[in-house]
């Protein structure tokens, strides 16, 4: 959701700017969101078909409160990791400084 609001963007830009994502777990994902009325597909026909993903009104309400759960988790990314490795090392709550 975050990608597309800043406009739309074809399936495949999508892929490239979502580190890990499966084409498979992506497709899945557009499908449900675009069944929730969140996203709009779009096939334009060409060879190969041009498929563009962009966001419905509700959809951009909605990407506007994505918007600050992402900035929370880059912010707290680090602690994140570091609670992850002391819990993984068997120290489930020791957990590391903020």
């Amino acid at each position: 959701m975050a990608l597309l609001g800043d406009g739309p963007r074809r399936y495949s830009e999508l892929r490239r700017s979502i580190e890990g994502i499966s084409p498979r777990m992506l497709t899945l994902t557009l499908r449900s969101l675009e069944r929730d009325g969140l996203v709009l597909r779009t096939v334009t026909p060409s060879s190969p078909p041009r498929v563009d993903y962009a966001l419905t009104p509700v959809g951009r309400t909605l990407s506007a409160e994505v918007g600050g759960l992402i900035r929370w988790a880059e912010e707290h990314r680090s602690y994140i990791g570091r609670s992850r490795r002391v819990y993984d090392d068997g120290g489930a709550g020791d957990l590391p400084p903020v």
